[in-house]
């Protein structure tokens, strides 16, 4: 380290150095090391590691299985929203079941996702960030897609069918759905559910909230070419077909109690052939526009569309839990609970809630911290709640490990997943996980370290409420910003020149050190830019 340097120079200029300098030099702050070339960097947690192998290989002894893997996965619920993380009957929308999932489990605090569902989605099924697969944004309605990212991505199911399991993927999809893009087309064995998002269908029934188009002959006619006829059904190696028509309100209404159905009649299925089971149930809710089963209609407290929602998502975590257990799959099955993003402040009134600043389409916390939950009965401690650092590729990696497949996976795709398998299953564990980064688009816009967020770019909200809609993403100035979520977790006022010279060089070169694997392992253009 250059000790002589004028006393004139400012620690911040001095961070700016020290991140030109040599790249090969380990920061003091850098507790991560290299496991293999093309994985993201992990922090060693031996003791941990041997604690959960002892677990997992008593577990595979007892059980004669791998164990069951489970994901709930949530559409625009904020991290505010089920009452485990302040929400719940506070705002109007009890959550009991998910409650009970956090209370008799490990609560994550501090779960990241990406900040729109596609990048999201892509993420946990790749355990790849979406600007390495170019699944960046979501797609929307008339997109066209130049490239089949998954020609070369490695998904959840594919990687999972391969250890022996039974993997489907019920609910919303929206990775892709051009042909070779569904689940059963890139690896699942079984797809029932949405090719895109519940808005693709409401958009075409709701003629109050779209009569501009609706109403509009010559828009009626050429808009309604692109209106999705239903929820699709697909096996590993078959045709795709349409299983439940949506003509109507009322179909719509229906679509979450006809996904729980199916996930049902899956775990029904996969106990009688004694396979273990990998399923992503996938909710429609809470997405917009919230079109609740007719016994739900008022069902909250708080009697408004979204929070109904919420109770109607609740109870089918409740029955699935409860198939679980009368199955005799509880005891063998990871769950896993967490949303694709934070809350679409957007679409409010209709919008789930978070306390943090910004909301879904930013990389303030209100776009990308999420709920999350680890719950397997009598391998993960209950009652735990952590701070800890966990991304939404973790999950990926966690997976393929407690599969056997995690050494599987191709050398040619840098993984930004991090297996957390020693963090869920030791009590009172530490993550492995160091750094979040993340991405709007093909845009690096900020990372956490620590309890530090550091921003490279800068969501400015142009009017409340209008995350996606009127917001201009900006170069930061002289300085980065940068918020001790601590003490400062809204995001209101960056302190990083005032109290982050110390750590303003690590944050440069954990950004420059990410980068690097851009170069090196080439990304995928599929044509969802700007």
């Amino acid at each position: 380290m250059q000790r002589f340097l004028p006393v004139a120079l400012s620690l911040f200029a001095f961070g700016l150095l020290f991140a030109e300098s040599s790249h090969a030099d380990k920061s003091v702050f850098d507790l991560s090391v290299v496991e293999r070339k093309n994985f993201e960097p992990a922090i060693p947690r031996p003791h941990q590691e041997e604690l959960a192998a002892k677990k997992l290989e008593e577990f595979q002894q007892r059980a004669g299985q791998k164990p069951n893997i489970l994901i709930f996965l949530v559409d625009d619920m904020g991290w505010g929203d089920p009452g485990a993380f302040g929400g719940g009957v506070a705002i109007g929308a009890p959550t009991p079941n998910i409650d009970k999932l956090a209370r008799e489990g490990l609560k994550l605090t501090s779960m990241y996702s990406q900040p729109t569902c596609t990048s999201s989605r892509a993420a946990l099924m790749t355990g790849r960030l979406p600007v390495r697969s170019g699944l960046v944004r979501p797609i929307l309605t008339g997109d066209v897609i130049t490239k089949n990212p998954w020609r070369i991505e490695q998904s959840s199911g594919k990687m999972l069918t391969s250890a022996g399991y039974k993997t489907a993927v019920i609910g919303k999809w929206h990775i892709g759905e051009a042909e070779g893009m569904l689940p059963h087309e890139v690896g699942f064995d079984y797809f029932f559910g949405l090719p895109s998002v519940q808005s693709d269908y409401t958009q075409f029934l709701l003629k109050r909230q779209y009569s501009d188009m609706i109403n509009n002959p010559e828009l009626h006619e050429l808009a309604f070419t692109l209106r999705p006829e239903g929820l699709i059904e697909g096996e590993k190696g078959g045709r795709r077909k349409v299983a439940y028509p949506i003509n109507t309100v009322d179909d719509m209404r229906m679509v979450d109690q006809v996904l729980r159905d199916k996930s049902l009649k899956f775990l029904k299925d996969a106990k009688a052939k004694g396979t273990p089971f990998y399923l992503v149930h996938s909710f429609s809710k809470i997405h917009n526009d919230s079109l609740v089963a007719p016994a739900y209609i008022g069902k909250s407290p708080a009697a408004m569309p979204v929070r109904d929602a919420m109770v109607e998502v609740d109870d089918i975590v409740g029955e699935i839990m409860q198939a679980l257990e009368e199955n005799g799959q509880l005891e063998n099955t990871i769950v896993y609970f967490t949303s694709d993003n934070g809350a679409n402040e957007d679409v409010w009134p209709d919008s789930g809630y978070h306390p943090w600043r910004g909301g879904k389409g930013t990389t303030w916390e209100g776009g990308v911290r999420v709920p999350g939950i680890v719950f397997w009965k009598g391998m993960v401690e209950p009652g735990q709640v952590s701070n800890e650092l966990v991304d939404l590729t973790d999950l990926y990696m966690t997976s393929l490990r407690m599969a056997g497949v995690l050494d599987n996976l191709p050398n040619d795709l840098y993984f930004d997943g991090i297996d957390q398998t020693a963090f869920f299953l030791a009590p009172n564990g530490h993550s492995r996980r160091q750094v979040v980064y993340m991405w709007n688009r093909n845009e690096f816009c900020a990372l956490r370290w620590r309890d530090y967020k550091v921003h490279f770019k800068i969501f400015d909200v142009k009017v409340p409420r209008r995350n996606l809609d009127a917001s201009v993403l900006s170069d930061v100035g002289t300085a980065l910003w940068v918020f001790n979520l601590n003490v400062d977790p809204k995001e209101m006022s960056s302190t990083g020149h005032q109290f982050f010279e110390w750590g303003m060089p690590q944050a440069i070169k954990f950004s420059k050190q990410h980068q690097a694997t851009m170069k090196e392992y080439r990304n995928t253009d599929i044509g969802l830019g700007l």
